[in-house]
């Protein structure tokens, strides 16, 4: 395994939508593994394989406390939104690191996806879990946490990341 290359916001390709896959087989499984890694040494609790330049309708997340149960979802749709009740979470995102805004999402959501058995199944969620799985698709459809915030809070994150990446300070 191996980690890879985290997008950064402002980068252009956090907005590429991401392809449905087809087959999962030994590369798309050997991705999920490394997208693990990167997300494990990232301290995150959920990537999606847009934020690592790989467009293809992959989701990772664990938000275990011992980092001990992944969560693998490959073709995700939110099926229903079970409890409209929004709930307020502070997120954060690998590519938009050192930042954090409270946002809300539907607190309880129904999803289909496909497992790494190429298994179909469907996953109700409620809490922190169906945050991190709203948050993730939003990346498969070029979407970012900081969307959902002002005009003026967005340069601002957007000004601060692009400073740190003439200086060297983000990858």
């Amino acid at each position: 395994m191996s980690t890879l290359k985290i997008l950064i916001f402002p980068d252009p390709r956090l907005r590429t939508v991401a392809t449905a896959v087809g087959t999962v087989d030994g590369k798309i499984t050997t991705l999920v593994d490394n997208m693990l890694e990167t997300m494990y040494e990232g301290k995150g609790i959920g990537l999606a394989a847009t934020q690592v330049n790989v467009h293809k309708r992959i989701i990772v997340i664990d938000v275990s406390e011992e980092k001990n149960k992944p969560l693998v979802l490959i073709n995700p749709s939110l099926e229903e939104i079970i409890e409209p009740k929004k709930m307020p979470y502070s997120e954060g995102c690998l590519s938009v690191p050192g930042f954090y805004e409270e946002l809300e999402r539907p607190s309880k959501v129904k999803i289909k996806a496909t497992g790494l058995d190429n298994k179909n199944f469907s996953l109700e969620a409620e809490g922190i879990l169906s945050v991190v799985i709203q948050h993730e698709m939003d990346h498969l459809d070029g979407k970012i946490f900081v969307d959902y915030l002002t005009n003026l809070k967005r340069e601002i994150i957007r000004k601060k990341l692009s400073k740190q990446k003439k200086l060297g300070a983000t990858s």
